[in-house]
């Protein structure tokens, strides 16, 4: 009788671990869009009018503190960094849209950490199990944390499946966020510029015309992704070498 007691419970945390990003990421949107929505029918504004409410808010003393909250939930909600690191950008500019970027992202990044930490197997991904590239980085990540994570986030392996995949195997962190926090600034760095070459006032007025769109804040955010495409490459050679030395 414990016995089966014990198998049905340990089965029930299985079906858990599996499962609770997905329950937490439909809570999330739900309050998410009931909120958006909620505020609209209230204050009877247009969609674009909210969201323009909302990059106020943002823009405010206490906005920088609200974005890098939602960064740091970002993952629960499974929403994509690269879509948060554009609105950073197009919010505060290159250069205050980096600061917040790069702080927000690394703790998201230490989030996910920790949940792979607590849930150990119940969030290991399928191609690590499988023996795909994730894989392949899981001893690197165990005997060499710094030099691993710098790797898997140059080749811009999917952000979010590095960190968990490091709680799970209980690198340890320091070398681990530091090799992400420099790992990831290329990227960082190249959708800040993205996000900052775009007049969002302008946009969500309905104004979006060619005219409105930074061409040298674009470029050197192609250039950026263009290198870090090269360097991803010639990374990814280099791991698929007889000899790897990582």
């Amino acid at each position: 009788m414990d016995a089966g007691c014990g198998q049905q419970e340990k089965r029930h945390n299985s079906i858990l671990a599996r499962h609770w990003q997905k329950a937490a990421a439909a809570a999330i949107w739900i309050a998410l869009a009931g909120g958006f929505w909620g505020y609209a029918a209230i204050s009877g504004s247009t969609p674009a009018a909210t969201l323009q409410a909302l990059v106020d808010l943002l823009r405010s003393p206490i906005g920088p503190l609200i974005y890098i909250l939602i960064y740091t939930l970002r993952p629960l909600a499974l929403f994509s960094a690269v879509v948060v690191s554009l609105a950073g950008g197009a919010i505060w500019g290159p250069v205050w849209g980096t600061v917040f970027v790069v702080i927000g992202s690394n703790m998201s990044a230490t989030l996910a950490y920790g949940f792979g930490r607590v849930l150990e197997r119940g969030v290991m991904p399928d191609d690590v199990a499988n023996g795909g590239i994730a894989g392949r980085y899981a001893e690197r990540l165990r005997t060499n944390a710094f030099a691993a994570t710098l790797v898997m986030r140059l080749i811009y392996l999917p952000y979010d499946l590095v960190n968990y995949l490091a709680g799970f195997l209980r690198v340890p962190y320091r070398p681990f966020l530091l090799g992400s926090i420099l790992g990831a600034l290329p990227g960082t760095l190249t959708f800040v510029l993205a996000g900052a070459a775009l007049d969002l006032d302008d946009v969500l007025a309905g104004r979006f015309s060619v005219s409105v769109v930074n061409p040298w804040s674009l470029a050197f955010s192609a250039v950026l992704f263009a290198g870090g495409l090269g360097v991803a490459r010639m990374l990814r050679r280099h791991q698929q070498a007889p000899r790897d030395s990582v």
